[in-house]
């Protein structure tokens, strides 16, 4: 209870404002902190010093009435606790508990002239030694100390990304990709540019400690992050990274020369289907004409950077749908990135659909909430620590609202690529089974778009897919197998693959660990996990030409990712001895984790480098190739991953003969020149194109053995079956000879 207390009648005879005996003044605010404003505490967060106007009030004292002897002003010059000077008192009146004394020159006031206690009296004036009252004392303005704005919050956030940005601009230019090895670029980066990432990493969880009051810092790490380890190619390469990057650019060039799609016509390597799925390269060819550029690629090498920054802002709508911890849900979004090892980023109709299929499932999850179905996963009381109450519920119009709305995005979705409609359906059906999201109108509606779609732009592949179920259908270990031919040789793509399965087994463990010991983040974001498990039945209908594992993986990375930073963030504010000792545990884990993961990343994207990466020269080589034959001619090649396979796709015919069962591939390598004139059609002019990345290939994907490609290489030089058109350090180009061939 605070007591008003009159003050002493100044000589000017004009009275004080009555004051209160804790030192505050009637009607003014104090700013403190509500517990409700402070995030919560936990091992990777640090409580911040209180700034001035945190700084503990007067108290008024307890038991005794007795007034405290006056003490001495402290001498000019001298610091109080805050580290102010106090030669002269501040004029606010804030003391360690006792009354102000009026400023002096230097001489003890009476002790008769000390206040009732509780009171604050202003100095009478017309005393010998006092200022007179119209006399305002300026105080002394603090020292700063040379160190003190280093050790800001900011500045601790702000040198380890300057510090990784000097590291990675060294680094860049010492990257040795003209010379790539059978470890693609793992040694070909300077050690500068695995410090950079490394004190990336160090630096994000630092920003961790104050992710909910200063979210720009992680989000600025995020960016870094995803620069530091996508650009290095769209920077360096003086050439289209990645073989499929360039078919996509022959696409877009076909598309903008003519005009116009061709669902109906049928052209050799499976290249009608990007005429029955052209949504993503009109887009494509648009963006051309906008930019004033000859062919998309001069801006094809920065789609993994451009896709995964408008990731993340999705990745944060979702997550945080489901957690109020802002470190669980940078922590998520870290992981997602590191885990995105896939490469289906670039610029494709996957990389696309799927930021499109994250879209929708945004939109789902905070808008989707059926009325009454939260039951007590809106109290406080029976939630997770980090986790979000459920979205408030909608009605039946606006449900539908939102339908109408989603439905370009869906139809986008079904235009561009095959699977990923799918992959929506499926998803939307796993999240049906439970009451909060149970919305049949959208699945259908989702089922009917992609049911309309492959029954008739999509016709010819729809039937075609519906035929070879009978073999693939329930075959899970030949759907769920990486790739169609055999295990990788070479040191290089094996450690490719380890990185792979260690990555997935990592991931799968942490996320399970999470659903397991955290059954209330779980309960509560029961989404996150039945969008998880959603596309592991596919493994059920087909292999998808050998990459279904790899996008079951990738469409379960989402809730996979939140669920693995949940393991590694534990829950704030417990205060029991098994929490503050997961706390200390997690403090620990967590930046080792993540170098973890980032060590995974590296050979798992960069790993077989060798065959995305193509001088210049070998582009050059392939294009004076297929120039110099005549249209309709038959190209023959080991495999298609090379950049510019698909040049003038629509005016020659294609055979890539190692794209086939093992078995049958060393059969080939008996007699390859007999084995591939058996397959030239009589009268028809052939050629057959063996580049230096396509020796990466057929030994990174297992299609040939070790060594195999060179004797393929050599016996077809020797044949009298062909003769060599062209040949350099790029590569050789042989013409089948007809007349002596048989």
């Amino acid at each position: 209870m605070q007591r008003q207390v009159p003050a002493p009648v100044t000589g000017s005879g004009a009275p004080s404002r009555p004051s209160t005996t804790d030192g505050e003044e009637p009607g003014e605010e104090t700013f403190r902190e509500s517990p409700e404003s402070r995030d919560p505490q936990g091992p990777l967060e640090s409580q911040e010093a209180p700034g001035p106007q945190e700084a503990p009030e007067p108290q008024e004292p307890q038991g005794s009435q007795e007034a405290p002897e006056p003490k001495e002003p402290a001498p000019a010059g001298a610091k109080n606790g805050t580290g102010t000077e106090t030669g002269v008192e501040a004029a606010s009146g804030a003391t360690t508990g006792a009354a102000p004394a009026p400023a002096t020159t230097g001489t003890v006031p009476d002790a008769g002239t000390v206040p009732p206690l509780g009171s604050v009296s202003a100095p009478a004036s017309g005393t010998g030694t006092a200022p007179a009252a119209s006399t305002k004392t300026t105080p002394t303005p603090t020292k700063p100390r040379p160190l003190t704005p280093l050790r800001s919050p900011d500045a601790l956030n702000l040198l380890p990304l300057l510090l990784a940005a000097a590291l990675w601009a060294w680094a860049l230019p010492r990257i040795d990709f003209r010379n790539i090895a059978e470890f693609g670029l793992l040694d070909r980066f300077p050690l500068t540019f695995y410090a950079s990432l490394a004190v990336l990493t160090g630096g994000f969880v630092l920003t961790l400690r104050r992710a909910g009051t200063a979210p720009l810092w992680p989000a600025t790490y995020c960016a870094a992050m995803l620069f530091a380890l996508k650009a290095p190619p769209a920077i360096l390469y003086d050439n289209v990274r990645y073989a499929w990057a360039s078919k996509h650019d022959a696409i877009i060039s076909r598309l903008l020369d003519q005009g116009t799609v061709h669902p109906g016509t049928e052209l050799s390597g499976g290249m009608s289907a990007y005429d029955q799925w052209p949504g993503f390269f009109s887009l494509d060819a648009a963006l051309v004409r906008a930019f004033g550029v000859d062919a998309a690629a001069s801006f094809i090498n920065w789609a993994p950077v451009a896709l995964g920054l408008l990731t993340v802002p999705v990745l944060i709508l979702v997550y945080r749908t489901f957690s109020d911890d802002w470190r669980l849900v940078w922590t998520g979004v870290w992981i997602f990135q590191l885990a995105n090892w896939v490469g289906q980023d670039y610029l494709s109709p996957q990389g696309f659909s799927y930021l499109l299929y994250l879209t929708v499932f945004a939109v789902v999850v905070r808008h989707f909430v059926l009325p009454g179905s939260a039951g007590p996963l809106r109290d406080r009381s029976t939630l997770d620590p980090a986790a979000s109450a459920v979205p408030p519920p909608t009605t039946t119009r606006q449900r539908a609202i939102a339908v109408l709305i989603l439905l370009p995005v869906i139809a986008t979705i079904n235009a561009s690529h095959q699977l990923t409609p799918i992959m929506l359906c499926a998803t939307l059906f796993a999240l049906c089974l439970t009451r909060r999201y149970r919305n049949i109108g959208l699945l259908v509606t989702s089922g009917l778009v992609m049911l309309a779609w492959n029954l008739t732009m999509g016709r010819e592949l729809f039937l075609e897919t519906l035929g070879t179920l009978r073999e693939k259908a329930g075959d899970l270990l030949a759907n769920s197998r990486p790739g169609f031919a055999g295990d990788p040789t070479g040191p290089g793509p094996e450690l490719v693959g380890s990185a792979n399965v260690l990555m997935v087994l990592s991931l799968g463990g942490l996320a399970v660990a999470a659903v397991l010991l955290r059954r209330k983040l779980a309960r509560s974001a029961l989404p996150l996990v039945l969008a998880a498990a959603a596309p592991l039945p596919m493994f059920a209908v087909n292999d998808y030409g050998g990459e279904m594992v790899f996008r079951v993986y990738l469409f379960g990375l989402p809730g996979s990712a939140f669920f693995a930073a949940a393991a590694l963030v534990p829950a704030a504010g417990a205060a029991s001895r098994a929490a503050t000792a997961a706390r200390r545990v997690a403090a620990v884990a967590l930046p080792v984790t993540l170098l973890a993961m980032l060590a995974g990343f590296l050979p798992s994207y960069y790993g077989k480098e060798g065959m995305h990466y193509a001088p210049p020269g070998e582009t050059a080589l392939t294009r004076r190739a297929f120039d110099r034959a005549p249209e309709g001619s038959l190209f023959l090649a080991a495999t298609g991953a090379f950049p510019d396979a698909y040049y003038r796709y629509d005016r020659y015919e294609r055979w890539f003969f190692t794209e086939q069962e093992v078995d049958e591939n060393l059969r080939m390598l008996k007699d390859p020149a007999s084995y591939l004139a058996g397959g030239i059609p009589e009268g028809k002019p052939a050629y057959v194109l063996l580049t230096r990345t396509q020796g990466e290939a057929v030994i990174g994907e297992g299609y040939l053995p070790a060594g195999g490609f060179d004797r393929l290489r050599a016996a077809l030089k020797r044949s009298p079956l062909f003769e060599v058109v062209e040949e350099n350090e790029y590569g050789l180009v042989l013409r089948h000879r007809p007349a002596t061939g048989g």
